[in-house]
């Protein structure tokens, strides 16, 4: 399956947009990721607006609100704490490694049991290529969207390659500038200052007393920051997005030994998944990627895509356009998995922290001190 858009600038053809900074191995210095492509046919220089990981977690961020909004149910795994009188959630949605990420590995279950003991854990970390069917149970998406037991040791560690891909480019980039600084309404003077936990002072002496460090008062959010060059984003000729659900790779999967019609079922499941991820995120006339690349949607192509027929793939219209649309598939593949036998979680498997990993998630919601200003 195949879905292929075309965006533009909210503020019309041509218009800069910010793609992602990164640090050039050429220079070490902030950039932008170009590489050269051929787009219908032409060679042409591109730059990449939005990367396959970012894509999977917007797909999964839509998701996981579907889910808080009450519109579908998706198993998957919440760890649960508070911290500094804070709520404090994470889900297998969202975490770096989704369901085998260390904040799993590092959790027990209220009973106290570590998660990897507990019912759905030992099961996830039985999981083999030969038999994904733990994952399909309790952390579905992982199918959809890749994962990798890469923080439990293991000699062969399990590996899932993405079903679903998509990505954001901007053709034939001219890269602009900006002028960058900050105004002070005051206009404290940049002097060095004296800093500890407890804050900062004038340095007397021009010193300061041992144990404090030092800082400009610019760097503490004071202060003028004269103008300096910084990058200005980007004009475009067109932005494509490019998504596909590889049929390929859910043939691949296996759910150990089970009825032709489970693992039919299990494979329909992921790809319904694939598909209402995208729809949730990418179906809306606008979207935004960050601050300064927020684009319209001007066209739109889904479609099944075929075997090769006279040196070209054949292809259908693929009649799933709207989050709805997608929501009823789903729903018609879940009631299919569940009669093929299938067990079907209504509620999250909910974790929380161990001692451990709690007094690290403390420590960083505690406020001790002032720190640097990042850059403007």
């Amino acid at each position: 399956m195949r879905v292929a858009a075309e965006y533009e600038p909210v503020g019309g053809g041509g218009t800069p947009v910010f793609p992602p900074t990164v640090k050039l191995a050429a220079t070490n210095a902030a950039g932008y990721l170009t590489e050269p492509r051929y787009v219908d046919g032409e060679e042409v220089e591109v730059v990449l607006l939005d990367q396959r990981q970012s894509q999977a977690n917007r797909c999964e961020t839509a998701l996981l609100g579907a889910i808080g909004r009450g519109e579908v149910f998706i198993p998957h795994l919440a760890l649960v704490t508070e911290a500094e009188g804070v709520p404090v959630r994470v889900t297998s949605l969202e975490a770096p490694h989704r369901s085998r990420d260390a904040y799993f590995r590092d959790a027990v279950h209220p009973d106290g049991q570590p998660f990897d003991a507990t019912g759905p854990g030992a099961e996830l970390r039985a999981a083999s290529a030969m038999d994904f069917s733990a994952y399909l149970r309790s952390v579905p998406s992982d199918l959809a969207y890749g994962v990798w037991d890469s923080h439990r040791k293991r000699r062969i560690q399990v590996k899932i390659p993405r079903a679903y891909t998509s990505e954001m480019i901007g053709v034939s980039p001219l890269v602009g500038a900006r002028a960058a600084g900050r105004f002070d309404q005051l206009n404290l003077p940049g002097e060095t200052v004296e800093v500890t936990e407890a804050g900062w002072a004038p340095m007397e002496g021009g010193k300061p007393a041992k144990g404090a460090g030092k800082a400009k008062l610019s760097e503490l959010g004071h202060g003028m920051i004269p103008p300096s060059e910084g990058l200005g984003g980007v004009s475009v000729k067109a932005v494509q997005r490019n998504a596909t659900v590889s049929m390929a790779q859910l043939a691949a999967l296996r759910f150990g030994d089970v009825s032709e019609e489970f693992a039919a079922a299990g494979r329909a499941l992921v790809a319904a998944i694939a598909l209402l991820g995208d729809r949730l995120a990418f179906a809306a006339p606008a979207i935004r990627l960050r601050s300064g690349c927020d684009l319209v949607l001007v066209s739109e192509r889904r479609e099944w895509v075929l075997r090769g027929k006279d040196g070209c793939p054949a292809v259908e219209p693929l009649e799933v356009a709207t989050p709805q649309d997608a929501v009823e598939l789903f729903e018609i593949a879940v009631d299919r998995a569940r009669k093929a036998g299938l067990e079907w979680p209504d509620e999250p498997f909910v974790v929380h922290p161990n001692a451990s990993l709690q007094q690290a998630i403390a420590k960083s919601y505690v406020v001790a001190g002032i720190g640097e200003a990042e850059g403007e």
